[in-house]
């Protein structure tokens, strides 16, 4: 599976464009901005980007999905937790206060261990790990975690929005994401921490958070 990391909108979020190159097909993780731009990536790789995936519900990461999903026509998939709040009032208030689009509501719902597939060898699995938002989620890719606000390089998640808790936060991290091998590279949601990239050994030894 390629993988391209690009930073956008106006809070350093991660878009991640995850391509098959047996298929063709893509998927893009948290298109918190610059849609036209993640569409030409796609375009210039040979990719068809027929899915976009939430890790959570927030608008520094769905500021592009209403604008992605009319330019490619993907279908807009997130954890059946965070739907309901997708494309609420609310969140469509909180987009426009932070200059955002309102997302429009998700095309399926999503529950741990779902697959997402791109082809007949190019799976994405979903990790349930709520904490920063009750339906956040990691996607697991070949060896790659991605890891929204849930984990970042150094860092994790705030639990102090509506609908976060620490206590489920730690969980999470201690149940679900520390779980992986040390050498799954994590790719963060925010470029908050001294590398775009680490992996879970690292966080481990790093991390004071996780420690």
């Amino acid at each position: 599976m390629e993988i391209v990391q690009m930073l956008v909108g106006s809070m350093d979020v991660y878009a991640y464009l995850l391509g098959c190159p047996e298929s063709k097909k893509a998927a893009v993780i948290d298109p918190g901005g610059a849609p036209s731009r993640i569409k030409a990536e796609a375009d210039r790789r040979g990719y068809e980007i027929i899915y976009i995936l939430n890790t959570h519900n927030h608008p520094d990461h769905t500021a592009a999905n209403s604008e992605l999903k009319a330019l490619t026509g993907a279908e807009i998939l997130i954890h059946k937790d965070d739907a309901p709040h997708l494309a609420s009032s609310a969140m469509a208030a909180a987009a426009v206060s932070m200059g955002c689009r309102p997302s429009p509501a998700a095309d399926r719902l999503l529950n741990d261990n779902d697959l997402v597939k791109l082809g007949a060898n190019c799976e994405i699995r979903v990790v349930h790990t709520p904490g920063h938002t009750p339906g956040g989620v990691c996607f697991y890719a070949e060896g790659n975690l991605f890891t929204g606000d849930t984990l970042f390089v150094g860092a994790v998640g705030r639990t102090d929005f509506a609908g976060g808790s620490w206590p489920v936060m730690i969980k999470s991290l201690k149940n679900r994401v520390l779980t992986f091998p040390d050498n799954t590279v994590v790719w963060p949601g925010h470029h908050y921490g001294p590398s775009p990239t680490s992996t879970i050994g690292q966080e481990k030894l790093t991390n004071p958070f996780v420690q």
